[in-house]
């Protein structure tokens, strides 16, 4: 379970604090200069992680130790020790753990949640460490508490813990990996337990409308036929008009009306850009397209993205595409943690997710899931310049929304 880690990822110019950027690594630090009284010997332990003389790291149930270069050629080997959680409290842990989506969702995110920590320790487990708590060891003859290489050591792996709180995890006794298969366990056996709900009857609304069905059924319209339009007479010369684009014009309205009659309204009210959208992504042709896309003033592959976004969903596809809205805060969240759980199965590596308004971007994946007014994800790939394309249909599942794109993003970045 043991990892090698690099050295400190960031090395500040100055102030003891600046070791860590979040609470949780301030919080190893602060734990390390509450445990002694010699500030001599921090500030020159941070000296030395500042000057890159820590080696190497390894995390490993209940120690981090690491080589630092002292004033002798041969580096000292240094190590910091935590006690590790018995099976009782990481039991107590994962099922803190598994209370709250969010908590799961944060951690995959690299965030360490402050009620997570409240909840662990109302609960009587220890996850930070407190100041009695760091134990250091050192090979060199300094007698101090901690040597100024073992302290150098501890501001050193405050940038790892800063970076991910699973390293905090690994130091009391278990690694990401047992964890996220332990909450998947735990996740099953609940799912299996889980009792269906009993029957309550069926809403008279419900009742009525199953005998309407059986008692009143109305035949089903004929089928639409295809309308087959032609002009009495040729349009006038001069006035800009071509028989074949308003016979083609008259099919279309047909083809709109007989739509309405057996109840399809999508796409009744629309505006004239919406509208031209519509008849491109219906394929007139490159000539038709060609000028659909002069006279909407829209760039070329603008207008390809908003038809494309048609294709996949219709007018809700559209407004999509082009009008980002602000939704539930809730189904935002529980959409996050879904994705979030399913990305931890599916990927080799954690996929941050990053959420604004309406849309869920899966950070260096070019993926990215809209949520539509429909209450519908709309999966988007993202194409060499940084546009989004719409990519698929839409689905009420946002792990399924992301799924249908999975695969070909996936390939494409290898």
């Amino acid at each position: 379970m043991s990892s090698s880690i690099p050295g400190p990822r960031r090395a500040p110019a100055r102030g003891k604090r600046d070791f860590a950027a979040t609470w949780w690594g301030q919080a190893w630090v602060t734990a390390l200069e509450d445990s002694t009284l010699d500030a001599g010997r921090l500030s020159r332990g941070r000296t030395y992680t500042r000057k890159g003389m820590v080696g190497p790291t390894t995390i490993a149930p209940g120690q981090v130790k690491a080589a630092v270069q002292g004033s002798r050629p041969r580096p000292y080997r240094s190590s910091v020790h935590l006690a590790v959680l018995t099976d009782a409290q990481w039991d107590t842990l994962l099922d803190t753990i598994a209370a709250r989506a969010g908590h799961l969702a944060a951690l995959l995110d690299g965030e360490m949640p402050t009620e997570l920590v409240d909840d662990a320790r109302q609960a009587g487990v220890p996850l930070l460490p407190q100041p009695t708590e760091l134990d250091p060891a050192c090979s060199c003859p300094d007698w101090g508490y901690p040597c100024k290489h073992a302290a150098a050591l501890c501001y050193a792996i405050a940038a790892t813990i800063d970076a991910d709180p699973f390293a905090l995890f690994a130091l009391r006794g278990r690694s990401r990996e047992e964890i996220l298969t332990q909450l998947r366990a735990r996740r099953t056996a609940k799912q299996e337990t889980a009792t269906p709900p009993a029957p309550t009857g069926i809403p008279a609304a419900a009742a009525y409308a199953r005998w309407a069905e059986h008692t009143l059924r109305l035949p089903e319209p004929p089928a639409p036929a295809a309308h087959a339009a032609a002009l009495p007479v040729v349009p006038p010369s001069g006035s800009g008009l071509a028989t074949t684009d308003l016979e083609r014009l008259m099919a279309d309205t047909a083809a709109r009306a007989a739509r309405l009659l057996v109840g399809d309204t999508a796409g009744l009210h629309l505006t004239q850009h919406q509208d031209a959208v519509r008849i491109a992504a219906s394929g007139p042709g490159p000539e038709w397209f060609h000028h659909l896309i002069q006279n909407t003033g829209t760039r070329p592959t603008a207008f390809a993205r908003l038809t494309r976004a048609w294709r996949h969903g219709g007018p809700i596809g559209l407004t999509v595409a082009e009008q980002p809205h602000t939704p539930d805060p809730a189904v935002m969240t529980a959409a996050r943690t879904a994705l979030t759980a399913a990305l931890a199965e599916m990927a080799t590596a954690p996929v941050p997710l990053r959420a604004w308004r309406n849309r869920l971007t899966l950070t260096g994946h070019g993926i990215q899931l809209r949520l539509g007014p429909d209450a519908r994800w709309y999966p988007c790939l993202q194409d060499d310049d940084g546009e989004w394309w719409p990519a698929a249909p839409a689905d009420t599942d946002p792990v399924a929304a992301l799924t249908s794109v999975w695969q070909q993003a996936t390939k494409r970045d290898e």
